[in-house]
């Protein structure tokens, strides 16, 4: 099973993935950091240099590369790659889709106690803006982290409840 973990940046994808992929005993992937390795370059690099166009097609091709995959995986996708192009649909296809629903109250917390730097739509914004941002790039994009298969909502996610969920939907 190739399970992807979608939402906001901050949410917990990375964490929760991680835990997961463990869980199941299957390879964690992480979308950005393949995007890295691939380009040499970090996210923001390619921000940078290149523009969010280019990065939304690199993006997507190598999303599709791992969809394609015969391996199964738990992937953290990066929080835009659901919005572009058919990306929601290809992974719906390839296995099972997690929205992780985090209040942007909490992400803006979260965001706040890192490296926001690293993160190129939100690297500009200060403590006070970046609530603010996070509502509304979740209001741009909750219409395609809805389609996913199952929803997880609150400030406290854990593995092991969405565990129990895919086992009790998927006998896996």
């Amino acid at each position: 099973m190739k399970i992807f973990l979608i939402g906001l940046p901050g949410a917990g994808k990375t964490t929760l993935g991680k835990e997961l992929a463990a869980a199941y005993g299957l390879p964690f992937v992480d979308l950005d950091a393949e995007i890295e390795k691939a380009e040499g370059k970090t996210i923001r690099e390619i921000f940078e240099a290149k523009k969010e166009d280019y990065f939304r097609k690199v993006e997507s091709k190598h999303l599709q590369h791992w969809c394609a995959a015969k391996n199964d995986f738990v992937m953290a996708t990066g929080g835009g790659a659901p919005v572009f192009f058919d990306n929601l649909d290809i992974m719906k296809r390839a296995g099972n889709t997690i929205f992780l629903d985090v209040p942007a109250r909490e992400i803006a917390r979260r965001i706040s106690l890192t490296k926001r730097s690293d993160r190129p739509l939100l690297a500009k914004s200060d403590a006070e803006a970046l609530k603010d941002q996070i509502e509304f790039m979740r209001s741009q994009r909750i219409r395609f982290y809805r389609q996913a298969h199952s929803t997880f909502e609150g400030t406290e996610i854990s593995a092991k409840e969405i565990l129990e969920k895919i086992r009790k939907e998927t006998q896996w």
